[in-house]
């Protein structure tokens, strides 16, 4: 039976001694980690070379992994996405489904900072095609929906309210407050979000 060539491309190298993948894998982590602290912690264009700089790495290993700022800000959007979508039934499985609510908000609200940094390069890039456009709201109201479910059936989350409607509750939460705004700000927001999707009998008095 034949090797698929990835397949056999990545036994040579093992067998050469020369872990290309690995390192290759381990460069655009660390790329990609490097530009989502660059991207939460600023509006402003994040130069590529003071990514690749902090990454460790040459600027030519960057454009080789990512040949433009759009490719770059593509890979990280999606990834964030990725992360956001999983950690619903992630957090379901380590927590009462409303303190994994109120984690998961604090993690769209991580997601929802690093793009915050990317918005100038995605709008354009949505807007030429050179940037696919996710399915990102339909997406993170079906992680909301996951959660709703599990907190409706353990009677401690109501069952009357939409999870597109929390989705837009969120969003408002997230628009009206800015990089200027304390966390405790947007902190306290979440919180009365929350407190909103209890069944009345055990809302916060």
């Amino acid at each position: 039976m034949s090797v698929p060539e990835s397949s056999a491309t990545g036994r040579g190298a093992a067998a050469s001694g020369r872990p290309v993948r690995a390192d290759a894998r381990r460069n655009r982590d660390r790329i990609l980690s490097v530009a989502r602290a660059a991207f939460a912690s600023t509006t402003e264009a994040v130069p590529l070379d003071a990514i690749a700089r902090e990454a460790g790495v040459g600027i030519g290993t960057l454009y080789r992994h990512f040949p433009t700022r759009e490719a770059l800000v593509e890979a990280l959007y999606a990834a964030e996405l990725d992360e956001v979508v999983s950690s619903a039934p992630a957090l379901l499985a380590e927590l009462p489904p409303e303190a994994a609510l109120r984690a998961w908000m604090d993690r769209y609200a991580a997601f929802f900072e690093i793009k915050r940094g990317m918005s100038a390069t995605l709008r354009a890039g949505w807007a030429s095609g050179s940037i696919a456009t996710p399915a990102t709201r339909e997406r993170i109201t079906a992680a909301i929906a996951v959660i709703l479910t599990s907190g409706v059936q353990a009677g401690s989350l109501r069952a009357d309210v939409a999870p597109e409607d929390v989705t837009m509750m969120l969003l408002g939460v997230f628009l009206s407050t800015t990089a200027s705004d304390s966390p405790e700000r947007a902190g306290q927001l979440l919180d009365m979000v929350v407190d909103a999707l209890r069944p009345s009998a055990s809302r916060k008095g």
